[in-house]
């Protein structure tokens, strides 16, 4: 009854670890954490996530879209940079009430975002556009995978495909999750960036959009990688390269939902 605590009140690493979930409103004590051992402060993660729950940092789940439940195609890879990319569109609209489109372009396997093109208006020209750029500084990759949409089954991009000799895998009509990689970037866009800022115009949102990217790949903690960010664990890949057989890299982001019969017990 006399008993009365001791512990520090951690006045500093309560207001750092405030500081850093005022910059990253989106994310979790996991990821605070990571960030306040890059500071150099060692503490337990338990303890991190006591002072987060403590200073009412916790994160507002936001409700997400039901997800259709398909097989996971295309085949696995090898676990290197430039085996698969995915490509997919992600929409939001300027304070004018102008819509605009960000096409994003993901590697399977590093995670890291290759490009992020926002426009008004982007067609199957522009796209094959973007994509010769791209190759041009990064190499060609094995495969691309995308959805059914019009400028990715339009007739520029299906011409590129036959002249750069790049094999295009469409997913099936109806099932996002087989093209799950890109498909959990653009909520991770949606949640921390979309959402999160006003744009007024395109030459103010492609600045803030690039900067956000850049942070994405050389400073975001990304889960699926042990928390390394995409572009240290694309380096990482590289030095292992040499001399020894690579890996080979799952396709399925997801966990298997699909339903199997029940075996009675005894």
């Amino acid at each position: 009854m006399r008993y009365r605590s001791c512990r520090a009140d951690d006045g500093d690493l309560r207001s750092r670890l405030r500081e850093l979930a005022q910059q990253r409103r989106r994310f979790g004590y996991r990821r605070l954490h990571i960030l306040l051992r890059r500071d150099g402060i060692t503490i337990n993660r338990k303890k991190t996530q006591r002072l987060y729950r403590e200073e009412g940092l916790t994160v507002r789940r936001r409700k997400g879209r039901r997800r259709a439940v398909g097989a996971r195609a295309p085949a696995p890879v090898l676990a290197l940079p430039n085996q698969r990319w995915s490509l997919d569109f992600v929409h939001d609209q300027f304070v004018t009430g102008r819509r605009f489109r960000v096409l994003n372009i993901v590697d399977d396997v590093t995670r890291e975002c290759l490009a992020a093109v926002i426009d008004t208006s982007i067609s199957g020209r522009r796209v094959v556009r973007e994509l010769g750029d791209l190759i041009a500084r990064r190499g060609a990759p094995k495969m691309i995978v995308s959805d059914n949409g019009t400028e990715l089954t339009s007739n520029a991009v299906l011409a590129w495909c036959g002249d750069v000799g790049i094999e295009w895998h469409y997913i099936a009509p109806g099932r996002p999750t087989q093209n799950g990689f890109v498909e959990s970037f653009n909520g991770r866009m949606r949640d921390e960036l979309l959402n999160e800022t006003l744009f007024f115009t395109i030459g103010q949102a492609r600045t803030i959009l690039a900067r956000w990217v850049d942070d994405y790949n050389t400073e975001r903690p990304h889960s699926s990688l042990g928390y390394a960010t995409p572009a240290a664990f694309a380096a990482e890949l590289e030095k292992q390269r040499a001399g020894l057989t690579p890996p080979v890299a799952s396709p399925a982001l997801m966990r298997d939902n699909t339903p199997r019969p029940l075996v009675a017990a005894g």
